[in-house]
Parts: C-alpha cells; structure tokens; sequence
C-alpha cells in the first residue's frame, strides 16, 4: 500500500499573472540545492483522516499560514518515491515582508551515523513564482499540479 500525501497549493494573481506559493525543503541535504527540490506544501495523512483536513493541517504545519477554501481538486500523483500526492489549489494571499513563515520541524540525524541530532525544519523558505519559474524550480513530478492550477485560475 503506497504512502498517501495531501497539499494544497496556493496561487495568486499579479497583474493578471498567475503566481504560484512553492516551499523549499528544510535540512542540510537541501541547502545548496535549488532548481528541482522546491514543492508544494504537503505531507503524509493520518489514518481516517479526510484527505482535505489532512492537506489544511500539512499547509499550516509547513507555513504557519491558515488556508482558507474554496479548494480545486487537481488529482493525484504517483512520486518516483512511490508515494501518492493529492492536491487541491486556492486563491490565497500571504506577504512575505511581513509574515515569515513558520514551519514544524524535525530531528535529524547530522552528519549521518555521528549520533547527533539537531531541530531541522520541513521548510525553510517560501516564495511566490510565476508559471516559468515555478516550472524549473519544483519537483519535476509536481509540475502537473501546476499546469491543472493554471488551466482552472487564469
């Protein structure tokens, strides 16, 4: 049985371009890495939890950032990872000059096999992007999500 995920991916228009909300991952494995790494906020469900619920909690957990509805369903993916992502977009609004974000975190294991751990965050940046830049900078397997959130909000 695959491991299902849930996100949802806020959009916003800017002088009639549509802009995309993208979080890159937090950890030392990501520090230097930029193009290809960045996602839509998202993360595994609870057993019998609502796919939808599971995707507020994840947004808010990655960000800090409360969604609010009308949610689009875009489907579903298959990741190389084998995990199954649903997303849904919104029309949002978040300013990054004045609202940080504010993202759960984890312990890792770093460097691997040392036996330390240190606090890492899921995320440790955000950004709004246009189409093109969204395009290059996000997981190449999420890049549907972003055509589908594109053909339903322009």
């Amino acid at each position: 049985m695959p491991v299902i995920t849930a996100g949802l991916l806020m959009c916003r228009k800017v002088k009639n371009e549509l802009e995309f909300f993208l979080v890159h991952p937090g950890g030392p494995f990501y520090t230097k890495k930029n193009e290809g790494v960045w996602s839509i906020p998202k993360g595994v469900t609870d057993p019998n939890e609502k796919l939808e619920d599971a995707a507020e909690r994840e947004f808010f957990e990655e960000t800090g950032i409360k969604p609010h509805p009308p949610y689009h369903p875009l489907g579903s993916i298959k990741m190389k990872s084998g995990k199954l992502v649903h997303v849904w977009s919104f029309i949002g609004g978040w300013d990054e000059k004045t609202q940080p974000i504010v993202s759960n975190t984890f312990d890792l294991e770093w460097p691997p096999k040392s036996g330390k751990f240190v606090d890492t965050p899921e995320v440790d940046r955000a950004e709004w992007m246009t189409f093109e830049k969204a395009a290059r900078m996000i997981n190449p397997n999420q890049l549907p999500f972003l055509e589908r959130a594109k053909s339903i909000h322009q």
